[in-house]
């Protein structure tokens, strides 16, 4: 799995730090970071729900 996200078009809502904090955080201007872009087997049912909850579709997850 890699985890990526595309800061041009976050619209900073959080979700997905709030859902899989270990693998986004937030910067200061609240868009995405992606922390981990390879979460480990036990980290990747929360990224794959933070894809999926991000209303702007600037989450993207590659199996």
């Amino acid at each position: 799995m890699r985890v990526s996200a595309d800061r041009n078009v976050c619209v900073g809502a959080g979700l997905c730090a709030l859902t899989a904090p270990a693998v986004f955080d937030q910067d200061d201007d609240g868009l995405v970071d992606v922390l981990t872009p390879d979460p480990d087997p036990n980290q990747r049912t929360a990224a794959r729900q933070a894809g999926s909850l991000c209303p702007s579709g600037a989450v993207r997850i590659s199996e």
